[in-house]
């Protein structure tokens, strides 16, 4: 699954502050071999080069808790 910006998602990477929250895609960068990475805005701070595989579309529900 691809993603644009505005798309609200969760983060999936162990290794990140942001591990399991819930963010705003600020950018969409794609390299030279079709494949993105993208900038994600928390309320705190940001994620920079995250690849789609460490994203999932944020349910709708998530954002009413």
């Amino acid at each position: 699954m691809s993603f644009e910006k505005d798309d609200t998602v969760v983060l999936d990477d162990k290794h990140s502050d942001y591990d399991g929250e819930t963010g705003t895609i600020t950018q969409v960068i794609e390299n030279m071999f079709g494949d993105a990475t993208y900038t994600i805005s928390f309320e705190d701070g940001q994620e920079t080069g995250v690849p789609e595989d460490d994203l999932a579309a944020a349910d709708a529900e998530a954002d009413d808790a």
